[in-house]
């Protein structure tokens, strides 16, 4: 009866968020037409000639599609595999910790790499990295990793989890706080050593907020972040740092190739999709009907 008395004060308060998400969100979608068409932008994408999927076929017959790919592959489930576990073992760590002051200064120290911009940490990487770098100083040697195509994910992921891993292990952190402490005591008086107080008291607390994340992550598992990608590729070890959003990007804006690089971002939008909806249907299967 309130909401109904009341409706303009919801419209009023409701309306901004939700104008904001049509324009931004919504809107938007009616580009995927670029992909269908030879877009021109003074014609505009109705007045551009329709192609059908001409572009997709394009991209899944050049000889580099399978490159672009596995790089892209191989980036994202091997970021996956090593990335998404490091917050979560982060928050055991820091749940074990009891003085609060001591825990808030460490975890002020793993949140700080989150809020160096992506270009910034890059000329980090590439100056600690370089034939002159602490890192060659350290082993002896006179190596350039940046230019070694075998190097070039292991940098990615790394530089990844050390700059995401503290920040990600928030949601865990808070997750904990709802683990029992009676039951914490209780496994303590009872002998159970540490890795049986994570299994029995603390997994089941934040057994739910790692399934989503999980489904979220390999939804995601196709977007690669461009920009870091791009800032540490050299003509060098292109071999593994070209993947498909960088690809993108030079038909995009350096190419002006408009339509076939909006059909290769859809293309990738697409596997996404499918992706996250099968991850979702193979958890709810695993977890008793429970996904997203």
């Amino acid at each position: 009866m309130y909401i109904r008395q009341h409706w303009q004060l919801y419209v009023f308060f409701i309306l901004p968020a939700f104008l904001l998400t049509v324009i931004f969100r919504y809107i938007p979608m009616g580009g995927i037409a670029i992909a269908f068409t030879d877009y021109n932008p003074i014609q505009g994408i109705l007045g551009s000639e329709f192609v059908g999927v001409s572009h997709f076929t394009r991209f899944l017959s050049s000889p580099d599609f399978l490159s672009y790919l596995a790089n892209t592959l191989k980036l994202s489930v091997f970021g996956l595999l090593w990335g998404f576990p490091a917050p979560i073992l982060l928050a055991f760590l820091l749940n074990r910790i009891l003085s609060k002051k001591r825990k808030q200064k460490i975890q002020l120290v793993l949140y700080m790499p989150n809020f160096i911009s992506v270009i910034v940490l890059c000329g980090i990487v590439r100056i600690l990295l370089s034939p002159t770098g602490m890192v060659n100083m350290l082993l002896g040697t006179s190596i350039n990793f940046m230019t070694l195509p075998q190097a070039f994910r292991t940098i990615y992921i790394a530089s990844g989890i050390w700059q995401g891993a503290g920040w990600s292990s928030i949601i865990y952190t808070a997750a904990l706080s709802n683990a029992s402490k009676d039951l914490k005591e209780a496994a303590v008086i009872d002998g159970a050593n540490l890795i049986q107080q994570i299994r029995a008291v603390e997994w089941p607390a934040i057994k739910d907020t790692v399934l989503i994340q999980f489904i979220m992550s390999v939804g995601n598992i196709m977007s690669i972040g461009f920009e870091k990608a791009y800032a540490l590729q050299t003509d060098l070890n292109m071999a593994s740092s070209e993947i498909i959003s960088t690809y993108v990007y030079k038909l995009g804006l350096i190419q002006a190739d408009f339509g076939f690089s909006t059909a290769v971002g859809l293309f990738n939008t697409v596997i996404n999709v499918i992706l996250l909806i099968s991850m979702n249907a193979i958890v709810k299967k695993m977890n008793d009907g429970k996904g997203i």
